[in-house]
């Protein structure tokens, strides 16, 4: 995978933990991945559902708007594009929120993204992933485990939620968790755009 640092950034090889709210725990009985908003049916998924679902494995570079960028991180998951065969968009959707776990509310975090970039192989939900330091193991709780989604390099990290609940299918672009406190809607780190 071809490396660029974006401007403003330094490479480590270390994989930070940065998150804002507890940790939350785990039950695979009781959770559940949505899928909703501008969709015919709405439609949700076990645990066991979308671990049974076939499996994608990329190698991704990740840059955060705390200035890190790590390079060549491999991740097993759920290629964002899978789950789009459990619904029928409608008409129109150009946007997504992806949700996920903040301070009890299993959708008090989000963030927003256009859906186009997200069709490929670097599109994940992830429960697995390696380095050149690391063997293959489990995302651990604080990395969103879980399933944690990881974005595209041309996506700043926040827009990676952790501890993922569910995706709303929009027309219209909204502003998620940290779009609200004033970060950029777009977060490209190649073209700087941190904040609004």
């Amino acid at each position: 995978m071809k490396k660029q640092l974006p401007p403003g950034q330094f490479e480590t090889e270390k994989w930070p933990i940065l998150h804002t709210g507890d940790v939350p725990d785990f039950n695979d009985i009781t959770w559940n991945f949505r899928l909703f908003g501008e969709v015919k049916e709405e439609k949700s998924l076990s645990y066991k559902e979308i671990r049974g679902l076939p499996k994608t494995i990329s190698t991704v570079n990740m840059h955060c708007v705390t200035t890190w960028s790590k390079f060549d991180t491999t991740f097993e998951g759920i290629a964002l594009r899978e789950l789009l065969k459990f619904v029928e968009i409608n008409e129109g959707v150009k946007y997504i929120k992806i949700y996920g776990y903040y301070n009890g509310d299993r959708f008090g975090y989000s963030a927003n993204l256009p859906l186009e970039p997200l069709l490929g192989d670097d599109s994940l939900f992830v429960y697995r992933w390696k380095d050149k330091n690391h063997d293959w193991h489990d995302i651990d709780q604080k990395h969103g485990y879980p399933l944690r989604f990881i974005p595209p390099e041309v996506f700043y990290l926040w827009k990676g939620s952790k501890w993922v609940s569910g995706i709303e299918f929009m027309k219209v672009d909204e502003a998620g968790f940290w779009e609200e406190l004033g970060y950029s809607m777009t977060a490209n780190p190649f073209k700087e755009e941190r904040y609004r």
